[in-house]
């Protein structure tokens, strides 16, 4: 590890993604900016990564951009996915390290310090843990500590509960990052799966000051079904040994049938039993199918080998 003597002074990225955030930028500016003006032996970038939004977001970053040349502003042709975004952010970002933050407010901007303190004392990943949630939904809640329970059960690299993408990685872990080639991101596995010193701050998550957040359950769901299928097999692992579990089963159910049959002779047939058998068969099926159809479909989208994403527009970079 580096200790506080050996580190001089470094460039600190600060990668902000955003969309249709018009009412919140300026306001995130006005807190974020002094905190990083006041932390010893630090420069600073603000790197804001617009993807693509139909407010008037991209026309008050550019603003914000002509009176600073330490705000850089990176606009995709259209929208894309945070994660895409962060991981561009991360493409361009020319800091010795980088702190990934929303502009909501809702991860406090003076925790940076704290970051920084640990990454001086030689931590790559200093991650920000939410020990207060009480500004979610009880249901957010519920399903978010649901999801964490399965996906670290099923992948060898921890996803840490409670913890979002608000974090400082240092230059190693930015570069390991940009070495890898998924076309389908869940960075939060990301960031950890790349190792090295790693520790968390806890702090109390706020509300959402100004405007409103993009997230439904919809999405979220979809965000953790991508989540899970882009870090672990396990699930296809899972229908091989429930196929076998089965088969055992229906193996020993018709020994028992023919036994019985030899030694009681024929009965009449169980309709009911043989319906809720095809039903219950039937339904595995489909989802292993289905299971199956969101690995292959992950497969296409990697062998087209398309761009992860399509920028518009560059200032200060």
């Amino acid at each position: 590890m580096t200790t506080i003597n050996d580190f001089q002074k470094k460039l600190l990225s600060v990668i902000t993604p955003v969309y249709d955030e018009e009412e919140s930028i300026e306001l995130f500016l006005q807190n974020i900016v002094p905190v990083l003006k006041n932390i010893n032996s630090i420069d600073y970038e603000i790197v804001f990564v617009d993807d693509g939004s139909k407010d008037k977001t991209l026309q008050i970053l550019s603003q914000e951009a002509a009176k600073d040349e330490r705000i850089k502003v990176l606009s995709f042709s259209r929208n894309f996915g945070k994660e895409k975004a962060m991981y561009c952010g991360l493409e361009f970002c020319k800091g010795d390290g980088a702190v990934i933050i929303d502009v909501d407010l809702q991860d406090p901007v003076e925790l940076i310090s704290s970051f920084v303190e640990k990454w001086r004392e030689g931590y790559h990943n200093v991650y920000g843990i939410r020990t207060d949630r009480s500004s979610d939904t009880i249901v957010k809640r519920f399903t978010a500590n649901l999801f964490y329970k399965f996906i670290n059960r099923i992948t060898d690299t921890p996803v840490y509960r409670n913890v979002g993408d608000f974090r400082l990685i240092d230059r190693r872990i930015i570069d390991s990052i940009k070495k890898i080639g998924d076309k389908e991101l869940f960075m939060k596995y990301i960031f950890n799966w790349a190792g090295f010193n790693s520790i968390g701050i806890g702090y109390v998550r706020n509300k959402r000051l100004k405007g409103k957040t993009k997230f439904n359950y919809w999405r979220l769901w979809n965000f953790a079904l991508d989540g899970i299928i882009a870090s672990s097999t396990i699930p296809l692992r899972i229908w091989t040994y429930a196929g076998c579990i089965i088969s055992i089963v229906g193996i020993l159910r018709a020994a028992h049938i023919a036994i019985r049959t030899l030694i009681f002779g024929v009965d009449s047939p169980g309709y009911a039993s043989l319906f809720c058998a095809i039903a219950f068969l039937g339904g595995i099926q489909l989802i292993s199918v289905g299971i199956l159809g969101e690995y292959l479909g992950r497969l296409v989208k990697e062998s087209k080998n398309r761009p992860l994403y399509i920028l518009k527009t560059q200032i200060n970079v």
